[in-house]
This record gives structure tokens, C-alpha cells and sequence, in this order.
């Protein structure tokens, strides 16, 4: 079973900030948030996992009048990566199960799995039903005086304080009671997947990019199967046993192949041979393995020139 996070490995498109955009100012609110998300998952909070900004944005998107119907029209425009389509074809003839395990709202995810011919049941997103939710007037103000503090001064330590009063302080986080697939949510959704079907994670292949995928590619690398770590971030990369730096998707094929023919040192091994010669494929690729030896900040820099490409 090959399990894909979606935005990143599979479509550059970030869903919510596109979203929020659709407002005149959730651009910058957003990334106010996206920072306070970061703030949250490294401080540990209680009760808070990597990815729960789609969780944060919901009364945002609630004061800007957006609607599922918005999400799903942001998300028509999702482009996928570039041979990627392909990859996921190539792994349905090695007879490999395909899942997505995502953050982004179910509107986005079932739109990018239709693309690439996964069905929805083997999807595990956020489910978000803006039409079943309301806040009153205090959270509108608070929404309000929120937004005017993040536009005149960014995410300073006020609009902080403001935003742990708002969510935390009145509860607010609680109430809001959508459910993100982030983190922690993220192994679980993969473990359920595995049950189903009747697999050994020691046999499954994770790939993400970020903060929210790092404890299902430990989880996944702690049993002995295969993290891969795709054109990804410093807060991903240490727990991966590979890294694939690429414009093409199809650069994870070659190991993927050699782990199903010879588990984890067998695709530990192509990706020695590939990051001494990476000419033996189609475009140029950067791999990375043994991390804790090699400095992981050059692939870090790789990484990130190659998804302002992607953007």
C-alpha cells in the first residue's frame, strides 16, 4: 500500500490559502495563522495537531461568507504534479493500493482524487459542512479586531495573545468541532487503511512533505516499512528514510520498486545508486538518505527552490 499526503506530493495547489484568498484580506490572514499553526504543533499544545490551521480558518471563512461550493471551485483549478498521474498508474499495474491521507478540506481532496482515479472511500481528509456552523456576535467581533491587528502588524506577539484568547481562552477551538487529518489523525487514518485490507505497516510506503506528515513517516519508518520525504521540508525530512528532491513525480518509482523487491535496504540501496548517478533517469533528481550523517539544509534549500517552481 503506497499512501500519498496530497498537497505537495501529488498537487502544489494549497487549497485553504487559495480559498482565503478569495477574500481581499484572508491572504494575509492566513498566513498569520499558517505561522500561529507552526507556533501551536512545536509548543505542543494540548490537544493541537500539525495542520489544525484548516481547523483555525473555519470562523474566518465563516465572517468572509465562503462556501463548500467556493472550495470545490478553488479546487476545479488544482493542477496535479508533473507525472504524477502517471506514477499512481504505474503503481496500480505492481498491483500496489493507492491512498491519499490529507489535510485539506474533503471538497479539495475527493476533486484531486478524482483526477488521479481514487475513489473517495480511500481518501482520509478533513470533512467540512460550513453550512451546519455558526458564531456569534462576540466571535465576529473578536474575528474582527483579529483581522484588523494581523493587517496592521502582521503576526506580532499581540495578535498571538489574541489569537490563544480567542481560540483557547473562550473555547472556541472545542466548539468549532471539525476534526482536521493532520499529525497524529494522519497515522491513524493510515492504520485504518492497513486493517482493512489486511497489511503489515512493515510493508506500506508513506510520502509526504511537511510538519503534518512527520509522525506517519515515523510511524511508517518504525515498522519497517519505507518514509519517503518528497521535495519536502525541515520539520519532514529527519524522519524519512529517503528524500526525493523532483519536478517529476515519477522519481519515486524507481524506489518504490526496489523496496517491494527488496524491503527497505534494497530501496536504500537504489537510492545510493541513484544519487551517484541520477542520469540513469528521465529528468534530474536529488535523493538523500542517512540524514542524521549528511547535512540535510542543502536538500532543505534544494527542496524549496523546486516548490517555488512547482507553485
Amino acid at each position: 500500500m503506497i499512501c500519498f499526503d496530497l498537497e505537495g506530493p501529488l498537487s502544489p495547489q494549497d487549497n485553504a490559502y487559495e480559498v482565503m484568498s478569495l477574500s481581499e484580506k484572508g491572504r494575509l490572514v492566513f498566513e498569520a495563522l499558517s505561522e500561529y499553526d507552526d507556533f501551536l504543533a512545536l509548543e505542543n499544545r494540548p490537544g493541537y495537531e500539525p495542520g489544525d490551521t484548516l481547523k483555525l480558518i473555519v470562523p474566518f471563512l465563516n465572517y468572509y461568507g465562503i462556501s463548500e461550493e467556493d472550495i470545490g471551485r478553488v479546487s476545479e483549478g488544482a493542477v496535479l504534479v508533473s507525472g504524477m498521474k502517471d506514477t499512481v498508474e504505474q503503481l496500480r499495474k505492481m498491483g500496489q493500493r493507492v491512498r491519499i491521507i490529507s489535510t485539506s478540506y474533503e471538497q479539495h481532496a475527493h476533486s484531486v482524487g478524482r483526477q488521479l482515479g481514487v475513489d473517495s472511500g480511500d481518501i482520509a481528509s478533513t470533512r467540512l459542512v460550513l453550512g451546519e456552523l455558526t458564531f456569534d456576535s462576540d466571535v465576529r467581533e473578536g474575528l474582527r479586531q483579529i483581522e484588523k491587528k494581523i493587517l496592521d502588524e502582521g503576526r506580532s506577539s499581540d495578535v498571538t495573545a489574541m489569537l490563544d484568547e480567542l481560540y483557547f481562552g473562550s473555547g472556541l477551538f472545542q466548539q468549532i468541532g471539525v476534526e482536521v487529518v493532520g499529525g497524529q489523525r494522519k497515522v491513524d487514518a493510515l492504520l485504518r487503511f492497513a486493517a482493512e485490507v489486511g497489511e503489515d505497516i512493515s510493508s506500506v510506503v508513506a510520502i509526504g512533505d511537511s510538519i503534518t506528515d512527520y509522525k506517519m513517516l515515523r510511524e511508517v519508518s518504525g515498522a519497517g516499512g519505507l518514509a519517503i520525504a518528497f521535495n519536502a521540508n525541515k520539520y519532514c525530512l529527519p524522519y524519512a528514510d529517503v528524500a526525493v528532491a523532483t519536478l517529476d513525480g515519477r522519481a519515486v518509482l524507481p524506489i518504490i520498486e526496489a523496496f517491494k523487491s527488496g524491503g527497505r535496504g534494497g530501496a536504500l540501496q537504489k537510492a545510493a545508486e541513484l544519487e551517484s548517478d541520477p542520469a540513469e533517469l528521465e529528468s534530474g533528481y536529488g535523493y538523500l538518505l542517512e540524514m542524521e550523517i549528511r547535512p540535510v539544509y542543502s536538500v532543505i534549500a534544494e527542496n524549496k527552490d523546486l516548490k517555488e517552481i512547482l507553485a
